[in-house]
């Protein structure tokens, strides 16, 4: 049974269409990085997830229920963008609060708040927290019940970067334990590392969905290999130029050439039988150039549409 499946979903407010024929599941114990830009539908999506919408059109099944069912809430952590509690209590007694709420064990709120890093802090009220600390606390909130899925949207908002390592080991414990995580993020290099398969959004469509291995193939996105200690002359440059090989000098003793269409090992090859350099690094397309490479395209289509 999949964690959350999205099934022909569309969401219009009034004559607006926010998402358009949305397919997109989520496996059991599976990270799925969900990114767009503003307005691409990521929150709306969520609050799908969460009960708090009905679908216009579609169906959305969360833990094999509708979402609005209490046995799905009580199995649910949500971490919102902005997060907001009330200022003149403490961070106990916020946790405390909150564990009633959901029907949580009480014992876990001290584990909680040691986990996030607020140990420190417990007994002060939140309005004296820093935007960091009350991230923390909202993420401690999204904790209790120990919740078969969690909903993470913007987490690192206000982290240094010590504690958004700590909130990705974090995440990466969970999934271990078979928690199914989906993570909204605009800081797309710190998230790669630590998702199973990415969904990319453009106003409302669902660009691509599938582990990076699946965009790569599908976008056909070059591969950078560098190598150092290889001299690059004019001639050698034109030379691999005329082979239908991109490359270029980053310096006296260093080149950049790229592989395309699966010919990494191929051109790899190659690039050492030139000579014997000190080093080679080998830049497979990042999560990055993958979304700047949809949201391209995505434009391209639309403005094709326009001038069908």
């Amino acid at each position: 049974m999949n964690a959350v499946e999205i099934q022909g979903v569309s969401q219009r407010y009034g004559s607006m269409t926010v998402l358009h024929d949305l397919h997109l599941c989520l496996g059991e114990g599976e990270v799925l990085g969900l990114f767009g830009h503003n307005g691409a539908g990521k929150t709306t999506s969520m609050k799908l997830i969460l009960g708090l919408l009905a679908p216009s059109a579609g169906q959305v099944r969360v833990l094999g229920r509708a979402p609005d069912d209490p046995q799905v809430r009580r199995q649910l952590g949500y971490l919102p963008e902005n997060v907001t509690f009330y200022p003149q209590l403490s961070g106990r007694e916020t946790l405390r609060h909150f564990a009633r709420l959901k029907g949580a064990a009480p014992g876990q709120v001290g584990e909680l708040l040691e986990q996030v890093g607020l140990a420190h802090a417990v007994d002060r009220r939140v309005k004296t927290y820093s935007k960091g600390m009350r991230q923390r606390l909202g993420l401690a909130q999204a904790l209790l019940g120990e919740p078969r899925l969690l909903l993470l949207d913007e987490p690192t908002v206000g982290l240094d970067p010590i504690a958004t390592q700590d909130l990705y080991q974090l995440i990466d414990r969970l999934r271990q334990r078979g928690a199914s995580i989906i993570l909204c993020s605009h800081a797309l290099p710190g998230v790669e590392a630590h998702i199973n398969r990415a969904a990319i959004l453009a106003r409302g469509r669902l660009q691509a969905a599938g582990s990076l291995g699946e965009l790569r193939r599908e976008a056909g996105l070059p591969v950078r290999i560098r190598a150092s200690g290889i001299g690059a002359s004019e001639q050698w440059l034109q030379r691999w130029s005329a082979a239908g090989h991109s490359a270029r000098s980053l310096g006296e003793h260093s080149v950049e050439v790229e592989a395309v269409n699966g010919h990494k090992l191929p051109l790899l090859r190659q690039l050492l039988g030139e000579g014997s350099p000190e080093d080679v690094e080998i830049h497979q397309p990042s999560l990055e150039d993958l979304y700047r490479y949809y949201m391209e395209r995505a434009g391209d289509v639309r403005a094709q549409e326009g001038h069908a």
